[in-house]
């Protein structure tokens, strides 16, 4: 069998393991502040099933103390989500698992097609349009479903995700949901590889997809990538940024340094320190 075989199915079973380890975390961090434990509700998705038919998407959620109604935060994972953050500022956090991944499962349609040999080097062209298309898809049921809820704040919603959960935010956003007054992305893309220590391929291809967002865009917007991300490297997210804004939203990054010891995908998992600070400030000046 060939490298790129061994490669998907490492880079697989890691993504399964980093999420449900995530998952872990966040139900402990939520219990040990005495927050509600999150409740899991199935939210149907039309079409995105196997030969077209309806899938069940598992959705965790996360309620402040209170009857509410509450802000929303509609969290879409990379690898892994937090939670302590937004209970401790009153907001209700919808997260849900997409088609594909972890509880939910379902054929994975989200992938990129981007490959690499054994030493990190491109060897294709990747289709990260197509990752976007099939995350939001699995978004834009929860989102709906957050705005039916009586609890839900269905005018002070958030979007918010990591990794390719960021890309998801992005485009999502770029449509301008009712609802949802603002948009956060941390280390957001898709096609890289750690392999390739921040020479990924075809950055242009991202770049282009986030100036075509950019120009629909209206929403106020925050993207955080650091400078040690081993994905996407340093550079090109601040390309993609520079295409975005051409677009005229109210938007900004922070692009962080180092995250210490670790890969900067991490960034928000690990690096806490080096956006809270910031994200804070951009939540009170939007009055979120």
């Amino acid at each position: 069998m060939s490298p790129h075989f061994f490669n998907s199915v490492s880079s697989t079973w890691r993504v399964i393991s980093i999420f449900t380890i995530a998952v872990s975390g966040v139900i402990s961090q939520a219990q040990d502040n005495t927050n509600p434990t999150p409740e899991i509700v199935k939210v149907s998705a039309k079409g995105l099933g196997a030969f077209g038919g309806d899938v069940d998407i598992q959705t965790h959620v996360f309620k402040p103390n209170g009857a509410g109604p509450f802000p929303v935060l509609l969290f879409s994972h990379g690898r892994f989500g937090h939670v302590r953050f937004w209970l401790s500022k009153g907001y209700a956090v919808v997260a849900p698992v997409r088609v594909g991944y972890g509880e939910t499962g379902g054929a994975d349609r989200e992938g990129a097609s981007a490959k690499y040999d054994a030493n990190g080097a491109c060897t294709s062209r990747p289709d990260p349009a197509n990752t976007a298309k099939y995350a939001v898809l699995s978004t834009q049921p929860v989102l709906q479903w957050v705005r039916e809820q009586a609890w839900a704040q269905k005018d002070r919603i958030l979007l918010e995700g990591q990794s390719v959960g960021g890309l998801t935010t992005v485009a999502l956003c770029a449509q301008n949901p009712p609802g949802v007054v603002g948009c956060i992305n941390f280390a957001g893309g898709a096609g890289g590889s750690p392999a390739s220590k921040g020479n990924m391929c075809h950055p242009e291809i991202l770049g282009k997809m986030m100036g075509e967002y950019g120009k629909t865009t209206k929403l106020p917007n925050i993207w955080f990538y650091a400078e040690n991300n081993l994905y996407w490297g340093a550079d090109s997210p601040k390309q993609w940024h520079k295409d975005f804004a051409q677009g005229g939203s109210p938007t900004q990054i922070i692009a962080t340094t180092p995250v210490p010891n670790n890969d900067g995908h991490a960034l928000l998992l690990r690096g806490g320190p080096l956006w809270s600070v910031p994200l804070n400030a951009w939540l009170k000046k939007n009055n979120f």
